[in-house]
Protein backbone atom coordinates (compact mmCIF):
# COMPACT_ATOMS: atom_id res chain seq x y z
CA UNK A 1 0.00 0.00 0.00
CA UNK A 2 1.31 3.43 -1.20
CA UNK A 3 0.85 6.61 1.25
CA UNK A 4 1.98 9.87 0.73
CA UNK A 5 1.96 12.98 2.15
CA UNK A 6 3.38 16.98 2.27
CA UNK A 7 6.61 17.29 3.70
CA UNK A 8 7.93 20.00 5.99
CA UNK A 9 10.87 20.58 3.47
CA UNK A 10 9.19 22.70 0.90
CA UNK A 11 8.25 21.26 -2.21
CA UNK A 12 9.08 17.88 -1.10
CA UNK A 13 6.58 14.60 -0.78
CA UNK A 14 7.39 12.02 2.16
CA UNK A 15 5.93 8.29 1.28
CA UNK A 16 5.68 4.65 2.15
CA UNK A 17 4.77 1.74 0.51
CA UNK A 18 4.55 -1.97 0.87
CA UNK A 19 4.87 -3.21 -2.49
CA UNK A 20 2.49 -6.10 -3.63
CA UNK A 21 3.79 -9.50 -5.29
CA UNK A 22 4.83 -8.79 -8.92
CA UNK A 23 6.77 -6.19 -10.39
CA UNK A 24 6.11 -1.71 -10.31
CA UNK A 25 5.87 0.77 -12.50
CA UNK A 26 7.17 3.90 -11.18
CA UNK A 27 6.81 6.34 -13.64
CA UNK A 28 9.23 9.38 -14.32
CA UNK A 29 8.59 12.99 -12.42
CA UNK A 30 11.02 14.72 -13.14
CA UNK A 31 12.29 14.15 -9.52
CA UNK A 32 15.19 12.41 -7.02
CA UNK A 33 13.89 10.27 -3.83
CA UNK A 34 15.77 9.73 -0.74
CA UNK A 35 15.30 5.86 0.06
CA UNK A 36 15.16 3.76 2.66
CA UNK A 37 14.88 0.06 2.26
CA UNK A 38 15.38 -2.70 5.48
CA UNK A 39 17.78 -0.66 7.00
CA UNK A 40 19.62 0.52 4.25
CA UNK A 41 19.66 4.30 2.82
CA UNK A 42 20.00 4.85 -1.28
CA UNK A 43 18.84 7.50 -3.92
CA UNK A 44 16.63 7.14 -7.06
CA UNK A 45 18.03 9.12 -9.25
CA UNK A 46 16.16 11.52 -12.12
CA UNK A 47 14.24 8.63 -14.31
CA UNK A 48 14.20 9.10 -18.28
CA UNK A 49 11.62 6.17 -18.99
CA UNK A 50 9.64 4.15 -16.75
CA UNK A 51 11.61 2.52 -13.76
CA UNK A 52 10.07 -1.03 -13.39
CA UNK A 53 10.77 -2.74 -10.25
CA UNK A 54 11.02 -6.81 -9.65
CA UNK A 55 8.38 -6.88 -6.76
CA UNK A 56 11.25 -6.29 -4.05
CA UNK A 57 9.90 -7.66 -0.76
CA UNK A 58 9.61 -5.44 2.10
CA UNK A 59 8.65 -2.07 2.82
CA UNK A 60 9.72 1.12 1.87
CA UNK A 61 10.05 4.71 2.17
CA UNK A 62 11.14 8.26 0.63
CA UNK A 63 11.52 11.67 0.74
CA UNK A 64 10.48 13.07 -3.34
CA UNK A 65 12.86 16.34 -3.37
CA UNK A 66 11.27 18.56 -6.09
CA UNK A 67 13.16 19.13 -9.60
CA UNK A 68 16.09 20.42 -9.29
CA UNK A 69 16.80 20.51 -5.92
CA UNK A 70 17.80 17.19 -4.18
CA UNK A 71 21.93 17.87 -6.12
CA UNK A 72 22.59 20.52 -4.27
CA UNK A 73 21.55 18.51 -1.08
CA UNK A 74 23.13 15.37 -2.18
CA UNK A 75 26.49 16.78 -3.69
CA UNK A 76 26.48 14.93 -6.87
CA UNK A 77 24.96 16.25 -10.17
CA UNK A 78 21.80 14.65 -11.25
CA UNK A 79 23.23 13.75 -14.30
CA UNK A 80 25.29 11.21 -12.54
CA UNK A 81 22.25 9.28 -11.27
CA UNK A 82 20.15 9.80 -14.24
CA UNK A 83 17.83 6.15 -14.59
CA UNK A 84 19.95 4.84 -11.59
CA UNK A 85 19.06 3.45 -7.99
CA UNK A 86 22.40 3.74 -5.44
CA UNK A 87 23.67 3.32 -2.00
CA UNK A 88 24.01 6.23 -0.71
CA UNK A 89 27.34 5.09 0.81
CA UNK A 90 28.36 5.16 -3.30
CA UNK A 91 28.06 8.61 -2.61
CA UNK A 92 28.92 9.86 1.03
CA UNK A 93 31.67 8.17 3.30
CA UNK A 94 30.51 4.87 4.23
CA UNK A 95 31.01 5.76 8.22
CA UNK A 96 28.47 8.95 7.48
CA UNK A 97 26.27 6.56 5.86
CA UNK A 98 26.02 4.35 8.62
CA UNK A 99 25.54 6.91 11.68
CA UNK A 100 22.78 8.08 9.53
CA UNK A 101 20.90 4.92 8.36
CA UNK A 102 21.31 4.24 12.36
CA UNK A 103 19.31 7.58 13.23
CA UNK A 104 16.48 6.84 10.53
CA UNK A 105 16.39 3.23 12.06
CA UNK A 106 15.68 4.39 15.85
CA UNK A 107 13.25 6.60 14.78
CA UNK A 108 9.07 6.04 15.32
CA UNK A 109 8.76 5.65 11.57
CA UNK A 110 11.25 5.15 8.61
CA UNK A 111 9.40 8.30 6.80
CA UNK A 112 9.98 10.53 10.09
CA UNK A 113 13.31 9.69 10.16
CA UNK A 114 14.36 10.11 6.16
CA UNK A 115 12.24 13.70 6.71
CA UNK A 116 14.26 14.72 9.41
CA UNK A 117 17.58 13.46 7.78
CA UNK A 118 16.58 15.54 4.17
CA UNK A 119 15.71 18.64 7.07
CA UNK A 120 19.04 18.62 8.16
CA UNK A 121 21.11 18.48 4.84
CA UNK A 122 18.64 21.05 3.59
CA UNK A 123 19.48 23.44 6.41
CA UNK A 124 22.91 23.09 5.57
CA UNK A 125 22.60 23.58 1.83
CA UNK A 126 22.28 26.89 -0.37
CA UNK A 127 18.74 27.77 -1.04
CA UNK A 128 17.21 26.54 -4.29
CA UNK A 129 18.27 28.22 -7.09
CA UNK A 130 15.03 30.86 -7.76
CA UNK A 131 16.52 30.20 -11.57
CA UNK A 132 15.23 26.32 -11.66
CA UNK A 133 12.00 26.74 -10.36
CA UNK A 134 11.34 29.35 -13.23
CA UNK A 135 12.11 26.51 -15.67
CA UNK A 136 10.21 24.03 -14.29
CA UNK A 137 7.29 26.24 -13.33
CA UNK A 138 7.38 27.26 -17.39
CA UNK A 139 8.02 24.08 -18.49
CA UNK A 140 4.95 22.77 -16.78
CA UNK A 141 2.96 25.47 -18.17
CA UNK A 142 3.61 23.96 -21.38
CA UNK A 143 6.11 27.13 -22.42
CA UNK A 144 8.87 26.37 -24.78
CA UNK A 145 12.28 25.56 -24.12
CA UNK A 146 13.67 28.65 -25.99
CA UNK A 147 10.91 31.19 -25.03
CA UNK A 148 11.70 29.62 -21.74
CA UNK A 149 15.97 30.20 -21.55
CA UNK A 150 14.81 33.66 -23.59
CA UNK A 151 13.19 34.49 -20.56
CA UNK A 152 15.68 33.69 -17.93
CA UNK A 153 18.62 35.31 -20.37
CA UNK A 154 20.32 31.88 -21.19
CA UNK A 155 21.61 30.56 -24.49
CA UNK A 156 19.97 27.02 -25.31
CA UNK A 157 23.61 25.63 -24.12
CA UNK A 158 23.65 27.66 -21.19
CA UNK A 159 20.32 26.29 -20.11
CA UNK A 160 20.69 22.31 -21.28
CA UNK A 161 24.14 22.53 -19.18
CA UNK A 162 22.50 23.51 -15.90
CA UNK A 163 19.41 21.30 -16.40
CA UNK A 164 22.03 18.25 -16.84
CA UNK A 165 23.39 19.37 -13.25
CA UNK A 166 20.22 20.15 -11.37
CA UNK A 167 17.54 17.66 -13.25
CA UNK A 168 19.41 15.09 -15.14
CA UNK A 169 18.90 15.50 -18.54
CA UNK A 170 18.12 18.70 -20.51
CA UNK A 171 15.22 21.09 -20.68
CA UNK A 172 13.25 19.10 -23.35
CA UNK A 173 13.31 15.81 -22.00
CA UNK A 174 11.93 17.78 -18.58
CA UNK A 175 8.96 19.25 -20.66
CA UNK A 176 8.54 16.20 -22.08
CA UNK A 177 7.89 14.18 -18.63
CA UNK A 178 6.53 17.26 -17.13
CA UNK A 179 3.69 17.05 -20.21
CA UNK A 180 3.42 13.63 -19.78
CA UNK A 181 2.14 14.17 -16.24
CA UNK A 182 -0.37 16.93 -17.05
CA UNK A 183 -1.90 14.45 -19.66
CA UNK A 184 -2.38 11.41 -17.48
CA UNK A 185 -3.99 13.86 -14.31
CA UNK A 186 -6.13 14.78 -17.31
CA UNK A 187 -6.63 11.44 -18.58
CA UNK A 188 -7.48 9.70 -15.19
CA UNK A 189 -9.90 12.33 -14.49
CA UNK A 190 -12.32 10.78 -17.27
CA UNK A 191 -11.15 13.33 -19.68
CA UNK A 192 -11.26 11.94 -23.35
CA UNK A 193 -7.96 10.94 -24.69
CA UNK A 194 -8.05 13.20 -27.75
CA UNK A 195 -9.43 16.62 -25.59
CA UNK A 196 -6.62 15.83 -22.74
CA UNK A 197 -3.90 15.53 -25.80
CA UNK A 198 -4.98 18.87 -27.76
CA UNK A 199 -5.28 20.41 -23.66
CA UNK A 200 -1.94 19.54 -22.44
CA UNK A 201 0.10 20.17 -26.56
CA UNK A 202 0.14 17.41 -28.34
CA UNK A 203 0.00 17.81 -31.65
CA UNK A 204 -3.20 14.94 -31.69
CA UNK A 205 -4.18 11.23 -29.96
CA UNK A 206 -1.74 9.24 -31.46
CA UNK A 207 1.30 11.73 -30.48
CA UNK A 208 0.16 11.46 -26.82
CA UNK A 209 -0.39 7.93 -27.89
CA UNK A 210 3.35 7.50 -29.15
CA UNK A 211 4.71 9.32 -25.92
CA UNK A 212 3.18 7.56 -23.19
CA UNK A 213 4.14 4.05 -25.03
CA UNK A 214 7.81 5.74 -25.04
CA UNK A 215 8.07 7.10 -21.50
CA UNK A 216 5.86 4.86 -19.67
CA UNK A 217 6.26 1.16 -21.93
CA UNK A 218 2.42 1.06 -22.02
CA UNK A 219 -0.65 2.01 -24.14
CA UNK A 220 -2.14 4.99 -22.49
CA UNK A 221 -5.31 2.52 -22.07
CA UNK A 222 -3.11 -0.20 -19.88
CA UNK A 223 -1.87 1.89 -17.67
CA UNK A 224 -4.90 3.82 -16.61
CA UNK A 225 -6.33 0.38 -15.51
CA UNK A 226 -3.21 -0.82 -13.93
CA UNK A 227 -3.57 2.75 -12.26
CA UNK A 228 -7.30 1.96 -11.09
Amino acid sequence: MYVERASRLAGAVVWSNVPERGAARVLPDGCMDLLWHEGRLLVAGPDTHAHVTDGENGAWAGVRFSPGTAPALLGVPAHELRDRRVELADLWPAAEVRRLAARVNAAPDPVSGLEDLALRQAAGADPPDPLLRHVVAALDAGRPVGATADELGLGARQLHRRSLTAFGYGPKTLARILRLRRALALARDGVPFADTAARTGYADQAHLARDVRELAGLPLGELLVRRG
